[in-house]
C-alpha cells in the first residue's frame, strides 16, 4: 500500500493527487528527518528516528486493536517530525526555484496553507509541492470506506495530470540534494 485512502474509485486525477501528497509528505518523512537525525546523532539516532516514523505509519491510525499504543505513536511522531518538516519545506521551496517550478507560488501557498491538515507537519511540504506544481492537493477524501472532510491546499491552477508524479519526484530529489549538501556543509564545520 502506497498511500493510506481507498484508491478502488479514484480517477486518474484522484489516484496522481494521493500519490503527489505521498511525496510531498515522504520527501520530509522519509529523506530529510533521517538525515536530519543521522546528522545529529548518528545512525543511532537515525535508526531510532525511522523506528517511530514506522510505528506511526503501521499503528498510528485510530482503531480499537491499537487504540491506545496507535495513538502514543501517532503522537511521538508528531514532536520528532516538527523540526524536520520545517526544515524540508524551507529546502524543498529552495529546491522549485532551482528545478524551474514555481517557487514564488511555492512559498507564498507554504505561508498560507502549512496549517491546512490534521497533523502538525504534513501540510508543511504537501503545501510548498501544491505551490510549485500550481494545483490543489488534499481535500475530502475515502480511508476505510468512510468519507473524511479536510481542507483542501494550494489553489487549482491547473488540473492534476499523470506528469506531476515525475515532476514531484524531480521536487522530492531537488530537496534531497540541498538536504544532503546543508548536511555535508554543517558536519564539516561542526566537526
Amino acid at each position: 500500500m502506497i498511500v493510506g485512502r481507498d484508491t478502488q474509485n479514484l480517477t486518474e486525477e484522484g489516484v496522481t493527487k494521493a500519490a503527489v501528497e505521498t511525496v510531498a509528505e515522504n520527501t520530509s518523512d522519509g529523506v530529510i528527518a533521517p538525515l536530519f537525525y543521522m546528522l545529529i546523532g548518528g545512525a543511532v539516532l537515525g535508526f531510532a528516528y525511522k523506528a517511530i516514523n514506522t510505528m506511526d505509519s503501521m499503528v498510528g491510525y485510530k482503531n480499537d486493536r491499537y487504540q491506545w499504543f496507535g495513538t502514543a505513536a501517532a503522537k511521538l511522531d508528531d514532536v520528532v517530525n516538527f523540526i524536520p518538516a520545517r526544515v524540508s519545506a524551507v529546502l524543498m521551496i529552495a529546491a522549485s526555484y532551482l528545478t524551474g517550478m514555481d517557487g514564488k507560488n511555492a512559498a507564498r501557498i507554504f505561508r498560507r496553507d502549512r496549517f491546512n491538515h490534521k497533523s502538525p507537519n504534513s501540510a508543511q511540504t504537501e503545501a510548498v509541492m501544491a505551490g510549485a506544481l500550481d494545483v490543489q492537493l488534499a481535500g475530502d477524501a475515502w480511508y476505510f470506506g468512510k468519507l473524511h472532510k479536510k481542507p483542501t491546499i494550494g489553489d487549482p491552477v491547473r488540473e492534476m495530470e499523470l506528469l506531476d508524479i515525475r515532476r514531484s519526484h524531480k521536487l522530492l530529489y531537488g530537496t534531497a540534494m540541498l538536504g544532503l549538501i546543508l548536511g555535508i556543509i554543517l558536519r564539516i564545520l561542526v566537526l
